[in-house]
C-alpha cells in the first residue's frame, strides 16, 4: 500500500518514512503543500499524513482541495500530524475533512496503529473483497483465503496480489508492480517482484500467476 507523507521537518518527515517503510508501505514524502496536487494526479494513494503548517500551501488548504476532488478524494483516508493541540484546532481540523487526528509528539506504535485504522476505513469504504477463482482478497482486513483458509502472507506480497487482483484481465509489467511496492528514492531490489511472485504462487497454487514473456504478469483465467 502506498502512503503520502506531507511534512516540512527533515528529521520528523525521514524518521516517520523510514518508520512506515518498516511497516511495509511504499511512502512518498513531499515537504510543500504546493506538491501535493501533482503527486495525488500521478500516484494512487491508500492513506494521506498531513501536516498543517506547511510552507507553499498549507495542510488546511490541502485537504480542502483534496476533498473536492471528486470520489476518489473525498474516499482517501487522511490522518493530520500536527503540534496545534488545543480542542477548538482539533474540531477544526476535523471539519476541515480529516479522518484522524494526531498531535506531535507522537509515539511512532501509536501511528502505525491510526494508519492501520485509516486504511481499514478507506478499503471497506472503497474496495470490496476481491475474488478470483478459489481465492480472496479482503482490502479492509489484510488477509488472504485459498478454499475459505487463510493464507498468511507478507505486506509486500499482499501488496503485489492486491495490484494483480484489482486488474484480474491485465498484464502488469514489472515497473507497475514496483509502483505498488517503493516510495520515492526507495532503493529497489533487482529481484524483489519475482521473489514475491515465487512466494505468491508456492502459497496459491503454481498457476495462479502467469508469467507473460517481455510483458510482466497476470492471473490466470479463474
Amino acid at each position: 500500500m502506498r502512503i503520502l507523507l506531507i511534512e516540512d521537518d527533515p528529521s520528523l518527515g525521514h524518521s516517520l518514512q523510514s518508520w512506515l517503510q518498516l511497516d511495509g508501505y511504499a511512502v512518498d514524502w513531499l515537504q510543500r503543500g504546493d506538491q501535493a496536487a501533482a503527486a495525488l494526479d500521478t500516484h494512487d494513494y491508500h492513506c494521506v499524513l498531513l501536516d498543517r503548517g506547511l510552507p507553499g500551501l498549507d495542510g488546511d488548504a490541502v485537504l480542502q482541495r483534496l476533498r473536492a476532488r471528486g470520489a476518489d478524494g473525498a474516499r482517501l483516508p487522511v490522518i493530520l500530524i500536527t503540534a496545534r493541540d488545543t480542542l477548538a484546532d482539533r474540531v477544526q481540523g476535523l471539519d476541515l475533512g480529516a479522518d484522524d487526528y494526531l498531535v506531535k509528539p507522537f509515539d511512532l506504535e501509536e501511528l502505525s496503529a491510526r494508519v492501520r485504522a485509516a486504511l481499514r476505513r478507506g478499503a471497506a469504504q472503497a474496495t470490496p473483497e476481491l475474488r478470483h477463482g478459489e481465492v480472496a482478497l479482503d482490502p479492509a482486513a489484510k488477509r488472504v483465503t485459498l478454499r475459505g483458509e487463510a493464507v498468511a502472507v507478507t505486506a509486500r506480497e499482499f501488496a503485489v496480489l492486491q495490484a494483480l487482483m484489482r486488474r484480474p484481465t491485465h498484464i502488469l509489467s514489472r515497473a507497475q508492480l514496483e509502483e505498488a511496492l517503493y516510495g520515492w528514492g526507495e532503493e529497489v531490489e533487482s529481484n524483489a517482484i519475482e521473489v514475491h511472485i515465487y512466494n505468491l504462487r508456492r502459497k496459491l497454487g503454481s498457476r495462479f500467476i502467469s508469467t507473460v514473456r517481455n510483458q510482466g504478469y497476470g492471473l490466470a483465467p479463474a
